[in-house]
């Protein structure tokens, strides 16, 4: 008997809470691509950036859609639009835009 079945949930994403059965219905919806997933669980986009949990969802989608997992291509990397310094991510107070 999975977890799943015992009543449990499977954190499939820790940074975003995103449970394994959350990632089967939204594959089961018709989100049947990584990018996709991503766009509709926020999976990858946490503070791990997705090396913990999107290898985990593109074996879910892989098992759920009968694809290899070598068919799955992974979500492309975004980086900010306008880089920005990291005393800012930190919360360090910067002249008057406090």
């Amino acid at each position: 008997m999975s977890r799943e079945e015992n009543g449990q949930e499977v954190i499939v994403c820790r940074c975003r809470d995103v449970t394994e059965r959350e990632v089967k219905e939204a594959i089961a919806e018709g989100y049947d691509t990584m990018e996709l997933l991503k766009r509709k669980t926020m999976i990858g986009t946490g503070t791990c950036g997705g090396r913990t949990c999107l290898p985990i969802v593109q074996w879910i989608l892989a098992r759920e859609t009968g694809r290899k997992i070598e068919e799955i291509r992974l979500p492309r990397e975004r980086s900010p639009i306008v880089p920005m310094p990291l005393k800012f991510a930190a919360g360090e107070k910067v002249g008057d835009m406090e």
